[in-house]
């Protein structure tokens, strides 16, 4: 490929579908902003270099901006950056650069790259043109998908059968949250562009698969800090519903499952096991608070008085204990909040039963 060689806009679409490599070489705090699955930020300019260059632009006008920018990065800075875009490019010869618009530091990499005897392509629009590809698709998927959307109560394990549609979308594993107050994941979420990108790019790729009608877990406008977009809210919340059910006690197990044991799990990757029981605790107390003020004083008081047993017992290696208060804040919370909002949605309830029944209707009409 030519140092000219660019991906024009048009094929965007080829470029996630095919989860091609990407150097980005925005700065990180543009980066950390928002970006796609799988870019590596490759920088042209630092966090300061840019701030010093934008700002001899404001003030001095667009040819001493360029001036500074070369100055800064000059000698060894300028070597080292243009090695590790020669390592990304000989590691990924598929792959292309991009800047924000495509435009000036794409270009500056591009020509110092062939300079060094490198030729690798750039994405004409740069990051831009790529999110504005994802934002279009998300809008498609949203006015022109079939939507089906999967309700039931706590526990019931309505992500858990999701997964297993092909056609299923996983809203709750693209904002890396599980939606209640107790759904925080320890390693934090994505941003909204990021999350807007994750789900655009499984969209895009589910329907060049031929897919063109969805089922989406019922969810607010809220997955924890990421907001459904939308247009795509307003279509999920008149969507036919399916109601899975589950018994009690199954749905008592399988929270103890995810949020206590699983918590416990993911946070000892993420700590070490010595300091997962203790920040586990934290988590659960602090989510637990959350929910104090539609409780209501009392209940609040009795069912964290019940945990902070649990978590005693659970040091001491009995997690079985914390199904006392799992049970008390089901009957108590969630299932009210839960039977009401059935009641509120009657109309477009088309189906209900259990995992295996639903799981049958779902893929019949997929």
């Amino acid at each position: 490929m030519g140092p000219g060689t660019a991906l024009e806009t048009a094929d965007c679409h080829r470029l996630f579908l095919q989860g091609l490599p990407l150097a980005d070489v925005r700065a990180p705090v543009e980066f950390a902003q928002g970006a796609f699955p799988g870019a590596v930020n490759l920088p042209l300019m630092n966090d300061a270099e840019r701030h010093a260059v934008g700002l001899c632009f404001r003030q001095h006008g667009q040819q001493a901006a360029i001036a500074l920018g070369h100055r800064l990065v000059a000698g060894p800075v300028k070597a080292e950056r243009i090695a590790a875009w020669a390592a990304f490019a000989q590691a990924h010869p598929d792959g292309f650069l991009y800047c924000f618009r495509g435009g000036l530091r794409s270009h500056i990499a591009q020509q110092w790259l062939a300079e060094a005897g490198v030729r690798y392509p750039l994405i004409t629009g740069g990051y831009k043109a790529l999110r504005q590809t994802l934002i279009q698709t998300l809008e498609a998927a949203a006015t022109g998908c079939g939507l089906t959307v999967l309700g039931g109560m706590t526990g019931t394990g309505k992500t858990d059968l999701l997964n297993q549609l092909a056609h299923g979308i996983d809203l709750e594993g693209h904002a890396h949250h599980r939606g209640s107050s107790f759904g925080a994941h320890p390693q934090g979420q994505p941003t909204q562009i990021d999350f807007e990108n994750r789900l655009a790019i499984d969209l895009l790729r589910k329907r060049a698969a031929g897919m063109e009608h969805f089922v989406w877990e019922d969810e607010g406008r809220h997955i924890g800090r990421c907001a459904v977009p939308p247009t795509l809210r307003d279509r999920l919340a008149a969507a036919p519903l399916v109601w899975l059910e589950a018994p009690f006690e199954a749905r008592v197990d399988r929270i103890l499952r995810d949020y206590v044991v699983g918590q416990q799990t993911a946070l000892a990757m993420q700590h070490g096991p010595e300091q997962a029981l203790a920040l586990l605790s934290v988590h659960l107390l602090q989510s637990l608070d959350k929910t104090a003020k539609r409780l209501g004083g009392e209940r609040h008081r009795r069912i964290r008085s019940c945990l902070q047993d649990a978590l005693v017992q659970h040091q001491a290696g009995d997690v079985q204990a914390h199904r006392a208060w799992i049970a008390a804040l089901l009957q108590e919370y969630y299932d009210p909040m839960y039977r009401f909002q059935r009641q509120q949605q009657a109309g477009r309830i088309v189906f209900t039963g259990d995992a295996t029944s639903v799981l049958d209707w779902l893929r019949r009409r997929g």
